[in-house]
């Protein structure tokens, strides 16, 4: 057999055993699984099936909100930096893929070999060769380093795709958060108003009476203490809502100030009955645990990678082109020269490194896997807090209903009283007070019950709709 048939021989049966470096990636179970059985899981009163898993906020039937969410996801600089880094990572998954194939160039080359008599069944012994042409090289995936290579690109592709979705969540999130507070303060500055209108009238009252000798100057004391109050909150409440504009300004991409002319509406309530359908499957589409487990993806890969660093490595060097010789040979279309020279490199005395490396990639993939379990710990604790402070709002939401409508039965009643003459008009304006606080307090169980709803959508993962965001 020729060295040419020897060599072939000896490839073909390594190219045939070639075979991918490391353990197969075996997906994560369920996250929720264990805690659902034991019963672990909380669930809002009224829970049905099924959540919306993208626009929940449409469920809030407020067209401002949904403008501004959906203007905050198209153009926020996060949303932004995250589209760029998907771009960034499945830009890596191409290089890697390319890794595979054989690089083609166009060369000139110069040879200049001064080789022992008789090295490729010739009499000379130095010479030169000089050829135009094409060269490929290309290293054989024998051991599968390169396809893992793709594997770990794709993982963080995906981790990529899932930390958007995670920016999405958060993103929609705040955005309802900041709408709700800040409708929630508008409300509570006009019942704040028409309590410092009155208020002030109590003041103005309780001077004419100790001006009559009818009251002491205390009760003139205890009056402006309560006005004073009241304005000190009233102005707090006012900055809170310049401020609330500029930062919901500043989260849907836009220029502080620019929503100063926002006109006021009511706080948008959730529907009366929100479902929430398999935990375990929403957790699951969380995007920190997606994101997480896609990182244990690409770093349980990367083992891969490090063993096969252990094989040895076969390439081939091709050229085609015209040349010989002489540099005239370069130009003269008989001259056509091929040359094929397979390549074996074996780095097996490298004192540990490769070794080393390994055992590298196996702690980074020991990380990734803590990691994701304390994703997924955290993911349950985070649904169920949110879930039951979601039933709690509505029991909470009830109570001041029904406290608002005693006080409003109590505020009416006092009025009656007063045009009849049996009691003072400053104990009817006392009372209107107290519906008043009785309305502050609705006010903010009502805005706490929408901040829950906002919270459990949140704690679930909701908002998003990138596809592919878990990889392959």
């Amino acid at each position: 057999m020729t060295s040419r048939g020897t060599l072939l021989a000896c490839l073909c049966p390594a190219l045939l055993a070639g075979c991918v470096a490391g353990a197969d990636y075996v997906r994560p179970g369920p996250p929720a699984s264990a805690a659902l059985e034991s019963g672990a899981f909380l669930r809002a009163p009224n829970a049905g099936s099924e959540i919306p898993v993208a626009r929940w906020w449409a469920a809030l039937d407020d067209p401002v909100l949904s403008e501004l969410i959906e203007a905050g996801l198209a153009r926020a600089p996060a949303v932004e930096a995250a589209n760029a880094r998907i771009r960034q990572a499945r830009s890596s998954v191409s290089s890697a893929r390319a890794a595979l194939l054989p690089a083609l160039s166009s060369s000139a080359t110069y040879i200049y070999a001064d080789l022992p008599n008789q090295a490729f069944g010739t009499g000379q012994g130095a010479t030169d060769f000089v050829t135009l042409g094409f060269d490929t090289q290309w290293e054989i995936d024998l051991w599968g380093g390169k396809a893992r290579e793709i594997e770990r690109a794709r993982a963080d592709a995906g981790a990529a795709e899932a930390e958007l979705a995670g920016t999405l969540v958060s993103l929609s999130a705040e955005i309802a958060r900041t709408y709700v507070t800040l409708r929630a303060r508008e409300a509570s500055e006009t019942m704040l108003d028409a309590r410092r209108m009155r208020e002030e009238r109590l003041l103005e009252i309780a001077r004419q009476r100790r001006e009559g000798g009818t009251a002491a100057g205390q009760d003139v004391s205890t009056a402006s203490q309560q006005l004073a109050g009241t304005e000190a909150e009233l102005a707090a409440i006012r900055s809170d809502i310049a401020v609330l504009r500029d930062s919901l300004a500043l989260l849907t991409g836009a220029a502080p100030g620019s929503l100063d002319g926002l006109p006021a509406a009511k706080i948008p309530l959730p529907p009366a009955e929100v479902a929430i359908g398999d935990p375990a499957a929403m957790l699951a589409r969380r995007p920190d645990v997606l994101a997480a487990e896609r990182r244990l993806a690409s770093s349980s890969a990367g083992v891969g990678v490090a063993k096969a660093h252990r094989f040895p490595a076969v390439s081939l060097l091709g050229l085609i082109g015209i040349g010989g010789s002489n540099i005239g040979d370069m130009f003269d279309a008989s001259q056509l020269t091929t040359i094929g020279v397979p390549r074996l490199s074996w780095n097996f005395l490298d004192f540990g490194r490769t070794a080393a490396g390994v055992r590298g990639a196996e702690a980074a993939r020991d990380v990734a896997l803590a990691d994701y379990r304390a994703s997924v710990l955290s993911a349950l604790q985070d649904a169920e807090a949110s879930l039951s402070r979601f039933g709690a709002a509505r029991i909470a939401l009830a109570r001041s209903a029904d406290s608002l409508v005693h006080s409003r039965e109590i505020s009416r009643l006092e009025r009656l009283r007063g045009d009849a003459g049996t009691i003072s008009h400053g104990q009817v304006l006392l009372a209107e007070n107290r519906e008043t606080d009785a309305q502050l307090a609705e006010i903010n169980s009502r805005a706490s019950l929408t901040l829950a709803y906002v919270a459990t959508a949140k704690s679930l993962g909701l908002g998003w709709q990138v596809e592919a965001a878990a990889g392959d």
